[in-house]
């Protein structure tokens, strides 16, 4: 088999569902043993197994990434995820020293190859990235209508409670305690009492900033979800005709050299003649 076949093969076999499953279950497992490693009684009764399994793990990390370097040759460094997958593998050969500490708290990173293993995790993350442009002028609308707000509250109520809205620091941070909705009626209430008007204020500010802008937001995803479950179903069909053409040109090689062993053996049995 030259080259192209093993790499084919090599591709076709990282491809398959079980091969997938098994790399999710090992990632998993690495997770698992991340988490009982910050157990010191743990570690203690189970320390030795823990970091077999641990370096198990890391060991079949390292084959997969073999396999799809040899798969994909050149073409592995145009994908982010397969970079980003790289160097939360190649974290744990980098020689220790005073950076050792980061560097063990960055292997928790591997759990994140999750989001690059699972084609729908994969999906979501791009979403959210395309959605920050739209996301920074929803943000720049929060930040002013959080100003203006705070101004206004600074003015009418400072007075009356200086705690929450005393000068323009306490109010930004109590208008965005208001937004959250975290305890919200205990920051309006004593102002409310002293000013019952004061409810029109803060309902019609809860409502643009809580329901207006949060719809604002989901809109945005919804829609940056859209595009890429579409760019992601292109690529799927890409990937397939790639692979038909692969299969396609592999079949006709074979025919092209069936047909030079039919005219060899013709020409055996012409000779024989």
């Amino acid at each position: 088999m030259d080259v192209r076949g093993a790499r084919q093969a090599v591709e076709q076999l990282i491809d398959r569902p079980w091969f997938q499953g098994t790399v999710i279950a090992v990632i998993l497992v690495n997770a698992a043993v991340l988490g009982f490693e910050t157990s010191e009684s743990w570690m203690a009764e189970h320390g030795d197994a823990t970091h077999a399994i641990g370096w198990a793990t890391l060991v079949v990390f390292v084959v997969e990434l073999a396999l799809r370097l040899f798969a994909e040759g050149w073409r592995f460094w145009r994908s982010g995820w397969n970079v980003f997958d790289f160097f939360v593998v190649a974290i744990a050969f980098v020689p220790g020293g005073q950076a050792s500490g980061v560097l063990r708290v960055l292997r928790i990173l591997r759990v994140l190859r999750l989001l690059s293993t699972i084609r729908s995790m994969r999906s979501v993350v791009a979403a959210l990235i395309a959605t920050i442009p739209g996301m920074g002028s929803i943000a720049a609308l929060l930040v002013i209508l959080l100003y203006v707000s705070a101004v206004m509250s600074t003015e009418l109520f400072g007075a009356t409670d200086p705690e929450h809205f005393g000068n323009l620091g306490s109010s930004l941070l109590s208008l965005f305690q208001v937004t959250t909705g975290d305890d919200w009626a205990n920051v309006v209430r004593p102002t409310a009492d002293a000013h019952p008007w004061a409810w029109g204020f803060f309902v019609g500010f809860v409502v643009i900033s809580t329901y207006v802008v949060l719809n604002l937001f989901i809109a945005v995803a919804v829609e940056a979800l859209d595009r890429q479950t579409e760019e992601d179903n292109s690529e799927m069909v890409d990937e397939v005709e790639h692979h038909m053409d692969e299969s396609t040109t592999a079949i006709l090689a074979a025919i092209e050299d069936l047909k030079r062993q039919v005219s060899a053996l013709e020409a055996r049995l012409e000779a024989r003649d």
